[in-house]
């Protein structure tokens, strides 16, 4: 194959699988791949399976497969109920993917996760065993079980990890969330000096503020420990800290994400790279 080839030759006949798909950067990945010439599976918890059929439909109009599948259910007696953290199902998801798409899994994209705001000293156990849980084990669940099936399939993939400008910089409220990002970048160095040898990239995108229902949280929350107005703290850190003068948007992380997944990505691996308009600066 030509150096020069598109993306979507590039894609043909080549599967990904993208958790928390449904809203947000998720679907932004999982659109984008499909643009690029994937087949993509939309793994989403059950409660938010209207929203994933949602993003079949659109990946359908783009002349490709689409499927949705179930990675997480529901905990009654947790703070957020449902997740990622049921390894069992991460895998059942991978080998529906796979038998129902008709195509090697080439590239996985551990999206899912929570923003928790609280301060330290309000934090409960539960509420940092739910943050480590989500942020963490589900991400390194995800990414063994892909690593798993491409080494089964003969080697050979993408993995992609969601980290965060908070991967390299923590704030105020953030702790939990904070210190599982930097965990993503540690494990994302780890898998990639590992897997290296069964032909595995494995990279990790660093969003800082992106317009996307998670930061309308962040702000709500936010606001009130401040003592400000709703949509006053995003608006404060977007003026102050974004260099580029405009709030990210979910497509230019996919943008992102498309780069490493390509042929012309195939150099780079154990690296969590910042697009966040220069707000980490």
């Amino acid at each position: 194959m030509s150096k020069f080839a598109s993306p979507i030759k590039a894609a043909l006949g080549r599967v990904a699988f993208v958790t928390g798909a449904g809203q947000g950067i998720g679907r932004a990945i999982a659109c984008r791949l499909a643009r690029d010439g994937y087949d993509v599976s939309i793994a989403e918890i059950p409660t938010a399976q209207g929203r994933a059929n949602d993003v079949v439909k659109e990946i359908e109009s783009y002349g490709r497969k689409a499927i949705s599948v179930t990675a997480g259910k529901y905990r009654a007696r947790r703070l957020h109920r449902d997740d990622v953290r049921d390894a069992k199902q991460l895998y059942s998801a991978i080998d529906e993917t796979v038998e129902r798409l008709g195509s090697k899994l080439f590239v996985s994209v551990a999206n899912a996760g929570v923003t928790q705001v609280k301060p330290l000293l309000e934090c409960t156990p539960e509420f940092i065993e739910n943050e480590v849980r989500l942020n963490l084990l589900g991400f390194m669940n995800t990414h063994i079980a892909a690593a798993r099936q491409m080494v089964k399939q003969g080697g050979g993939g993408r993995i992609i990890g969601a980290g965060s400008i908070a991967s390299y910089r923590t704030a105020e409220n953030l702790a939990p969330y904070g210190a599982t990002k930097f965990a993503v970048r540690g494990f994302t160095e780890a898998a990639a000096k590992e897997w290296a040898q069964y032909g595995i990239r494995v990279n990790a995108y660093a969003p800082g503020i992106v317009d996307t229902p998670m930061w309308d949280h962040i702000d709500r929350e936010l606001a009130q420990i401040e003592g400000i107005s709703l949509g006053e703290a995003k608006a404060i850190r977007v003026k102050r800290d974004i260099k580029l003068g405009r709030i990210q948007q979910p497509e230019d992380v996919a943008k992102l994400v498309s780069f490493l997944v390509s042929d012309e990505g195939e150099y780079i691996t154990g690296q969590t790279i910042k697009t966040c308009g220069g707000s980490s600066l």
